[in-house]
């Protein structure tokens, strides 16, 4: 009974496999059992001009060693806590 039930559940993924490549549009998946491989990407890159008096943003500044340094005290503190809970 149990084997019955484990090949019959077999049948059943193999079938929704199948269903399931079936219509996403992979039939040729479905019918050769092999995958197909995509084609690549042939569309030209686009370049932005440049265009003057326009200037990149900044970067943003490094953080500060104080900042990070009660970043972490908060951190440990927070472990801390979870681990006495």
């Amino acid at each position: 009974m149990i084997f019955e039930l484990i090949v019959f559940g077999v049948i059943l993924l193999a079938v929704g496999y199948w269903a399931t490549m079936f219509v996403m549009g992979r039939r040729d998946d479905v019918l050769h059992g092999r995958f197909v491989e995509e084609q690549p990407d042939t569309t030209p890159v686009r370049i932005m001009p440049h265009v003057p008096g326009v200037r990149p943003a900044p970067a943003a500044p490094p953080p500060d060693k104080d900042s990070l340094q009660a970043l972490l005290t908060v951190i440990k503190q927070d472990l801390h806590d979870a681990a006495r809970s």
